[in-house]
């Protein structure tokens, strides 16, 4: 009798092609419910599945402008098999964000609980609810709540308002924000995990404030820092490592469009190249490591330190990099720290993600004048003010920049590139701090652009990172 051949499972290859090195977020939107409850209330719930997800489609969007893909699924989750079921379904779908709009009383264990089992334990999870009374989904919200934090797991919840009754009931306005804002909290944390920046040099300050926390910042954001060596960046400078032809057309760009360039010799016009040979090759260092955000020393060895050999500062660099634009059009801002300043870089990447693509400033805290200091100024040098004007009743701080100041905070919103680049002017540095030279960026931002003003810092003490700030507008005096 012959002998029947065993058959060998085979591994796959994986394609190597693949259409994106990045991971994206998805927003997976779904609902628990009861399996004895009438089909009309059923019905009911589906409907507000996909009323919340058009609602978070049509309104949540990532840095470079796309709308964040959202899906949902209409399979209500009765039990440990529905639950089975959309997850298989959200796992096709790559989803990494959970909301979940319950509107009736379901039992936690049953439905969410094993729902979330299926998904990695630092998956961003958020129910909304109405504050219903009829089957009430509140109550179910309170009670997953409780369930989930006494094993550890905690979920934010938002208990906002749709209509008691009706097949097509739609969340108040308040609660739609309060829910686009958490999506843009969501996006963000998952948006920037595994992610890298890119940072080149030491912080020049030596500040606790200022330094790369690489193990606090890989825990607790999954955000990896990489650091490269200055070197490399003088190195390809003098080898000429980048195309000089798109040299040319980045400067014939900014002379073309800016509002001046101040050059007095061929010396100068030769170093305001290498300030822009350097963002080419910056830019294509992080393109080539995948990073979403970056830094750079211009002081200390690279530009100040007269042992050595300074060269120009980074300064037009950074602003190209946190930009809207450059020579080549519209691109998305790549949050970028002046002096490596990896805690003014992680602050100026979150607040860039959770405004879905807004430019960064930033900007030196230089003083805080204070409303009777206006007063007794201007009657001093004998300037008169009504004396209503929001920054006389006040005070205003004075945000004198000293570096990557991105170029869209010289116009409002949305202005066009030709009318923003003519405010900008590039005079030379101060020699005096600065005698690599080079050229510096300055303007002044037109009043009445309303934004955030922030800072990020770490604490050794308890191994948290902390956000300080608050509601921010630009005024003209």
């Amino acid at each position: 009798m012959k002998k029947r051949e065993k058959k060998m499972a085979k591994a796959i290859k994986i394609i190597k092609e693949i259409s994106s090195y990045n991971r994206s977020p998805v927003i997976g939107v779904f609902a628990p419910c009861d399996p004895r409850i009438d089909e009309e209330s059923r019905q009911r719930v589906r409907n507000i599945i996909k009323m919340a997800a058009d609602i978070i489609a049509e309104n949540v969007k990532l840095p470079d402008g796309s709308y964040c893909k959202v899906v949902y699924s209409d399979v209500l989750i009765d039990g440990e098999k529905q639950a089975d079921i959309v997850a298989r379904q959200f796992e096709e779908e790559k989803v990494n964000i959970l909301v979940g709009v319950p509107d009736t009383w379901a039992f936690p264990q049953l439905t969410l609980i094993s729902f979330l089992q299926q998904f990695p334990s630092d998956t961003p999870i958020n129910l909304t609810c109405g504050n219903s009374g009829p089957k009430p989904g509140v109550v179910y919200t309170h009670a997953c709540s409780g369930a989930l934090s006494q094993y550890g797991k905690l979920i934010h919840i938002i208990v906002g308002n749709w209509p008691d009754t009706g097949l097509n009931p739609v969340m108040s306005e308040n609660t739609a924000k309060q829910l686009i804002d958490w999506c843009y909290a969501a996006v963000t944390y998952m948006g920037l995990k595994g992610r890298r920046v890119v940072i080149f040099g030491h912080d020049s300050m030596g500040m606790e404030t200022a330094l790369a926390h690489i193990i606090p910042t890989r825990k607790i954001f999954g955000i990896e820092i990489t650091r490269l060596d200055m070197k490399l960046v003088a190195d390809m400078l003098n080898k000429e490592a980048y195309d000089k032809n798109e040299l040319k057309e980045l400067r014939a760009f900014l002379e073309k469009y800016s509002g001046g360039i101040e050059i007095r010799n061929e010396e100068d016009s030769e170093r305001f190249n290498k300030e822009l040979a350097m963002y080419l090759i910056v830019r294509d260092i992080i393109k080539d490591l995948n990073g979403v955000g970056g830094g750079f020393m211009s002081q200390l060895e690279w530009g100040s330190d007269r042992r050595g050999i300074p060269l120009p500062v980074a300064d037009v660099m950074e602003s190209l990099f946190n930009s809207t634009f450059d020579h080549n059009g519209k691109k998305p801002p790549l949050p970028f720290a002046t002096e490596a300043d990896v805690q003014g870089l992680l602050t100026m990447l979150f607040f860039t993600y959770l405004s879905g693509g807004a430019p960064p400033l930033f900007m030196d805290f230089r003083k805080v004048w204070e409303a009777w200091e206006i007063k007794k100024l201007a009657e001093e040098i004998g300037v008169k003010i009504k004396g209503d004007e929001i920054w006389a009743v006040k005070g205003f701080v004075d945000g004198d920049n000293s570096g990557s100041a991105s170029f869209d905070w010289a116009g409002y919103p949305g202005e066009e590139i030709e009318k923003i680049m003519k405010r900008i002017k590039f005079p030379l540095a101060d020699e005096f701090y600065f005698p690599g030279l080079g050229n510096s960026v300055t303007f002044v931002s037109p009043g009445g652009i309303k934004g955030i003003a922030g800072r990020l810092a770490y604490s050794s003490l308890n191994n948290i990172f902390s956000l300080v700030w608050d509601e921010a507008e630009t005024v003209e005096l």
